[in-house]
């Protein structure tokens, strides 16, 4: 499925955010898919865990301090300007993310990823935008497009 094909409104994940943000392989696509739309959303997670990929990066020399800090504060400009409708982990999301984790137990799902799932579910998302592969399984087991 493309994500052009996609019904809105999408929940992005850290692993699709980064796309966005920084050249990997499909970013491209993904800037193509994506940008203009106005029903994306995204958690405080998933740009805390942009940052902590930015951090590794920098550490192991591939980005510059400036690069990563011109990159959190680019993710951080759209999520103040209102590109990106920002969903807020309640601890109602928690307590849905454990539920995820007992009741899914065919798909093994790390906690940030049963996190970001339950984000996608209270926020009303349609689809979900991941290039986690268990995630993009367990968002189609609970009636989620997932992308791509």
């Amino acid at each position: 499925m493309k994500a052009t094909e996609l019904a809105g409104p999408i929940y992005l994940d850290a692993s699709a955010l980064a796309k966005l943000y920084l050249p990997e392989p499909m970013s491209d696509q993904v800037n193509q898919a994506l940008v203009g739309r106005r029903d994306l959303l995204v958690s405080d997670l998933a740009v805390t865990e942009i940052v902590s990929s930015l951090a590794r990066r920098t550490r192991e020399g591939s980005m510059t301090r400036l690069a990563a800090t011109r990159v959190h504060r680019g993710v951080l400009g759209h999520l103040a300007a209102g590109v990106f409708q920002r969903i807020d982990l309640l601890p109602a999301t928690h307590r849905q993310a454990e539920r995820l984790l007992l009741s899914l137990g065919q798909t093994p799902l790390r906690a940030a990823d049963a996190l970001h799932l339950a984000l996608a579910l209270a926020s009303e998302a349609v689809s979900i935008a991941t290039f986690d592969q268990r995630l993009a399984e367990a968002s189609r087991v609970v009636g989620l497009a997932a992308f791509p």
